[in-house]
């Protein structure tokens, strides 16, 4: 046995390109494809915009669960009927909704992908939509977010948005609502919100050997019998900050732990400081490298680990830190939180540790656009966000080419430590006093 006293260094970079992207207007619908020569496999995504975002206040979650009825049967055919179309294509149909988005899609070999394409349609324009299925659908998301709410995090996640956003706006409550507000959604209500939503044409993306299909053809069997103009696009919001840090405590009795969230708005997505503020947020918390992990975890031994970036939608984004710590660490993890990210604000990035960050991310995103799914997800990016057809063409070298002077100008801009929410779920009666004594902010009481 041989051991080796170097680690070897990294080979080169394997050469990264984007494939090209083809966008054809078909029936009212737009059809964005992507080429990929070769590929014996096929994906297509029906994009809608029917996102969390458009829900009835005190309904939210209408959307997650229509997406989760679709496949509930048809119009044409009942559950088992729709699940053999599917299974004789070899087909699986999935779907998935977000704040920007409504987005339904089948994979299939290339041959096979005009009669998914079909059935996907099928699916997303005349659902059955029977009221005991609806029903179920959503007494079973009830049940699972029941479930998920009992845990340490969601409270915390409701307390920070509602902070950030307003309670009162739509961007303020859960993207996939709270078990309330699902156990309110009638069936009613989804029947409008398909009515609404998912007749209108959408985007077909299509990622294959475009040389074997017929877009023109595709998007005829998605578009066809639907009508309706896109809704007009919404501007970005404002990035407010807060003119002072407050503590929102979210009482957990007897938790030995306290789960962390910390945050403020920030930029949406196609901001142009999209790629310096990823950087700068990797360098922070992004990554295991991270100064928050090496401090708070390898140094201080107050969590397995913690958690910084910017996450960012079509309208707003927001910086958050999250991570859960030990009871009786938790004012001094938040402090020592908070003074990492006022250090990155003031003083920028070293060389060091923007090399290891733009390798990551770059390496990241090559990793990331190796399958037909993730080039259908980059082509959905593009259209939600309004990003140009050489966008992911160019990200991997923009990562690279960043500066320190450009990320630390970004951290400088777009971190703002003394405007900070943060919030605090675990024992009010044990840590509540170490909280008021950090001087980090005034300590309230969570709503939720």
């Amino acid at each position: 046995m041989t051991l080796v006293a170097d680690r070897p260094d990294p080979g080169a970079a394997r050469p990264y390109s984007f494939p090209g992207v083809v966008r054809t207007p078909v029936a009212g619908g737009l059809v964005v494809a992507a080429h990929l020569p070769g590929q014996r496999l096929a994906y297509a995504s029906l994009l809608l915009d029917a996102g969390a975002v458009h829900e009835t206040a005190g309904r939210e979650g209408t959307a997650t669960i229509l997406a989760k009825c679709l496949e509930e049967g048809t119009a044409q055919r009942d559950s088992a009927g729709f699940a053999l179309a599917l299974e004789r294509l070899g087909a699986e149909l999935s779907t998935a909704v977000d704040w920007d988005s409504f987005r339904a899609g089948v994979s299939v070999p290339a041959a096979l992908l005009p009669g998914a394409v079909e059935l996907l349609a099928e699916a997303v324009r005349t659902p059955r939509l029977d009221p005991g299925d609806v029903s179920r659908v959503r007494d079973d998301e009830v049940t699972a977010l029941r479930m998920d709410w009992a845990q340490p995090g969601p409270r915390a996640d409701a307390a920070l948005r509602a902070d950030l956003f307003g309670a009162d706006e739509r961007y303020g409550r859960p993207p996939h609502g709270d078990p309330a507000s699902v156990a309110a959604v009638t069936v009613e209500d989804v029947l409008a919100f398909h009515a609404d939503r998912l007749r209108r044409p959408g985007v077909l993306l299509v990622a294959g050997d475009l040389d074997q299909l017929d877009l023109a053809a595709l998007g005829a069997a998605a578009f066809g019998g639907t009508s309706g103009d896109p809704a007009p696009a919404q501007p970005p919001l404002d990035v407010p900050v807060a003119a002072q840090r407050r503590i929102i405590l979210v009482d957990r009795p007897g938790s030995v732990q306290s789960t962390l969230r910390l945050g403020h708005r920030a930029p949406h997505r196609a901001h142009p400081d999209y790629v310096t503020n990823t950087l700068a947020a990797t360098v922070l918390g992004g990554a295991f490298t991270s100064r928050l992990n090496h401090l708070i975890r390898e140094v201080k031994g107050y969590s397995y680990g913690i958690r910084g970036d910017f996450a960012m939608t079509r309208r707003f984004g927001r910086f958050g830190v999250s991570s859960a710590v030990q009871t009786a660490v938790t004012a001094p993890a938040l402090v020592d939180t908070v003074g990492e990210i006022t250090r990155t604000k003031d003083e920028g990035v070293t060389e060091d540790e923007l090399a290891v960050a733009r390798s990551w991310r770059a390496g990241q995103l090559s990793v990331e656009m190796q399958t037909p799914g993730s080039i259908l997800s980059a082509l959905a990016t593009l259209v939600v966000h309004g990003l140009p057809d050489d966008y992911h063409a160019t990200l991997r070298s923009q990562y690279l080419d960043a500066t320190v002077e450009e990320v630390s100008a970004a951290a400088a801009a777009h971190l703002h430590p003394a405007g900070l929410t943060l919030v605090v779920e675990g024992d009010g009666a044990v840590i509540r006093d170490d909280l008021a004594a950090t001087g980090l902010g005034e300590v309230i009481d969570a709503a939720v």
